[in-house]
């Protein structure tokens, strides 16, 4: 399938999908519509075991919202816009496969949000963060003001959203919201060795440890020690559950079918 706004490249086992609107890869309705439709035809490809998300150009992962494509919209319609950029979060965040960010640049309000929305984020030493909605008499709506807080802390990710401040890569790694920074040139080699080593592991266990925490975090403790068993049992009794504590047990190397 051809798309205007993204670039979906396949890889091996890993899939690169580019936010194309370059230099900054604003966000607007036709990016937001192309990505269900990318997650759509991603989690229906069982060739494609990791997912890697980055923006065109270097100048940019996501610096925002495209403002122009939502200046003086009505209730109503501001509504249906909001509705349909929280499909394609939602959808992101529910690919039943790892998803890394390989954020090359700016990452501001819905392009940090998009990140948020991802398992692992891998940042180069020149990329900047921030939520600055604040800036422009408005607040995060593609779901920054629930998940910076789980991740970074409450009083912390207030204060971002109180300032509207951005900041380095140095700061969002000491913040615990990206994984790893390296430097520029080498953020696509480092994202898709990593990418490359988790799509190596069974299809079946990377789906269920990805849903064990998921969606543990809104369950309380004991609900969700309950469906890591559930979790746990899946994975066990999958055929490269089975595969893989024969192949301990007999001293070689696992060989993985995925199912």
């Amino acid at each position: 399938m051809g798309y205007e706004t993204v670039v979906l490249e396949k890889k091996e086992r890993v899939a690169v999908l580019t936010l194309n609107r370059p230099p900054a890869n604003p966000l607007n309705r036709r990016i937001y519509e192309e990505i269900i439709q990318v997650c759509e035809e991603l989690d229906a490809d069982p060739g494609t075991k990791a997912v890697v998300i980055t923006g065109a150009g270097d100048k940019a992962f996501a610096a925002g919202l495209d403002v122009k494509d939502v200046e003086g919209k009505s209730l109503v319609e501001i509504m249906d816009f909001l509705a349909c950029c929280g499909e394609a979060y939602a959808r992101i965040a529910a690919i039943e496969k790892p998803v890394i960010a390989a954020i090359n640049g700016l990452a501001l309000g819905g392009g940090l949000e998009l990140a948020l929305r991802c398992d692992l984020r891998i940042a180069s030493e020149g990329a900047q963060f921030g939520q600055p909605e604040i800036n422009l008499g408005i607040i995060p709506g593609g779901g920054a003001t629930q998940l910076l807080p789980r991740l970074i802390g409450v009083a912390r990710a207030k204060e971002l959203f109180f300032t509207g401040e951005t900041f380095d890569a140095q700061t969002a790694l000491q913040l615990g919201l990206v994984n790893k920074v390296v430097p520029a040139d080498k953020l696509m080699e480092v994202v898709m060795s990593l990418a490359a080593e988790i799509a190596a592991k069974p299809a079946v266990a990377l789906k269920m440890v990805k849903i064990a925490v998921n969606h543990g975090l809104n369950m309380d403790l004991s609900s969700a020690l309950i469906h890591e068993k559930e979790c746990f049992a899946l994975s066990f009794t999958s055929e490269d559950g089975r595969e893989g504590l024969r192949a301990f047990m007999e001293k070689r190397k696992p060989k993985y079918q995925d199912k």
